[in-house]
C-alpha cells in the first residue's frame, strides 16, 4: 500500500507530536482505515516532507509522531501563472486538479463576459476555498510539497489591468502561431477562456496588454481540455515532462 500523504497546515519537526487536522483524520481513520503504527508522509507547504507515524487515534481524532525529514521536492522549474476563465461545478474542479498536478504555481479564476457561473459576495470566497482545497488533495496525490496559490476569483478586465513578470500567452483559436514559435521562458502567465471562450473584445484587451495568442491545434477544444494540453506541452517544451 501506498504511504498517504498528509497535508497539515502547521509548523512541523522532528520528534514533535501533533494532532492532525480533522478532515486528515477522518480520511485516514475511517476511509484509508488506518491503525496506529501506521505509516505517514506530512508537509505543511514550506519545501520537504517528513516522515510519521500514526500514534492515538480516536472516533474523530489522530496524532501522528514525526520521525524523520526529507528535502524532497517535486516543483517544475517552469514557473506557471495559470489565469483560467471559470468553468461549472466540476469542471473547474477538474481543472484545478489537473492544473497542480501538471506543476503551475499559482492560479487566478477570472470571471469573463461569456462566464456562465454567477459569483457574487461571500460565494466567491467560498469557491476560492473550495478550489485551494482541491489543490491541497491534488499536491497530496502527485508528490507536491508546496500547495499553489488559489486566488479569489476577479473580473478579467482587472486582472488585465496588472503588471505581470515573464511571458504572456493567450489560448485564441484564431491565432496564427502555435506553442512550437514560442522561445525558452522560465517564468509565464497563461490565459484560458471560460466555456464560451473570450470575446473579440477580451482577445484584443488582452492583446493591448502583451498577451500572445496561440493556438492548439485546428480543433476547438474545451476549456477543460485546452488547459491540461496547454500545460503539458509548456511542461514538456520547456519545463520537466519527458
Amino acid at each position: 500500500m501506498r504511504v498517504p500523504r498528509v497535508f497539515q497546515n502547521i509548523p512541523l519537526s522532528i520528534g514533535a507530536v501533533l494532532e492532525l487536522a480533522p478532515e486528515s483524520a477522518n480520511y485516514l481513520l475511517r476511509v484509508l482505515r488506518l491503525r496506529p503504527g501506521a505509516s505517514l508522509i506530512l508537509f505543511n507547504g514550506e519545501g520537504g516532507e517528513y516522515q510519521a507515524v500514526l500514534e492515538e487515534t480516536g472516533r474523530r481524532t489522530a496524532t501522528a509522531r514525526v520521525v524523520d525529514f526529507a528535502p524532497t521536492e517535486a516543483e517544475s522549474p517552469l514557473a506557471i501563472t495559470l489565469v483560467q476563465g471559470i468553468s461549472r461545478g466540476e469542471r473547474m474542479d477538474f481543472t484545478v486538479q489537473k492544473a497542480v498536478e501538471l506543476g503551475v504555481t499559482r492560479i487566478v479564476p477570472v470571471i469573463a463576459e461569456r462566464t456562465v457561473v454567477n459569483l457574487k459576495g461571500e460565494r466567491r470566497e467560498r469557491r476560492r476555498e473550495h478550489w485551494q482545497a482541491v489543490a491541497v488533495s491534488a499536491c497530496e496525490q502527485c508528490g507536491r510539497n508546496r500547495v499553489p496559490m488559489v486566488d479569489e476569483p476577479i473580473d478579467l478586465r482587472a486582472w488585465l489591468e496588472r503588471e505581470v513578470d515573464g511571458l504572456r500567452l493567450m489560448l485564441d483559436p484564431g491565432a496564427s502561431d502555435g506553442f512550437s514559435a514560442l522561445v525558452a521562458s522560465r517564468s509565464l502567465t497563461l490565459l484560458i477562456g471560460p466555456e464560451g471562450g473570450f470575446s473579440e473584445q477580451e482577445i484584443a484587451l488582452a492583446a493591448e496588454r502583451g498577451y500572445r495568442g496561440l493556438r492548439l491545434g485546428p480543433r476547438v477544444l474545451r476549456t477543460e481540455t485546452a488547459g491540461i494540453v496547454a500545460l503539458a506541452a509548456l511542461q514538456l517544451r520547456f519545463g520537466d515532462l519527458g
